[in-house]
């Protein structure tokens, strides 16, 4: 078995260990501004910090700001952002009505794309 043909070995511990493939080393697989992956190591950033930076230091809000706005808001920014998103979390009556139509126990997934079709008329 190769390197590229094999997914995992078997550890010493009795457990399976991923390998890592080297087949497309190198290889670009798309181009953003949004992110990085990989160009240190195993490490992701988005618009040049670290996501483990920023996921233990800022809220939600925060990051998509950044995402959306090149930068990290300031407090001001954050806060009027904030009641910018809260303004736009309404739902549909429509959808309000069709979601409540839906079983309490189908899945997540089959309630959004119903969610979604719904939005769609």
């Amino acid at each position: 078995m190769t390197e590229t043909t094999q997914a995992a070995v078997p550890a010493e511990s009795g457990a399976f260990k991923p390998k890592k493939s080297v087949a497309l080393s190198g290889v670009t697989a798309g181009n953003t501004a949004l992110c990085t992956v990989g160009k240190t190591g195993n490490d992701l950033h988005y618009r040049g910090y670290d996501i483990l930076d920023i996921a233990t230091a800022c809220e939600f809000e925060e990051i998509a700001y950044l995402l959306v706005h090149e930068k990290l808001p300031t407090p001001a920014e954050l806060a009027a952002y904030k009641t910018k998103l809260k303004a736009l979390r309404g739902l549909p009556a429509n959808l309000k009505a069709a979601l409540e139509w839906i079983p309490a126990s189908a899945h997540p997934m089959d309630v959004m794309r119903t969610g979604v079709s719904v939005l769609g008329t």
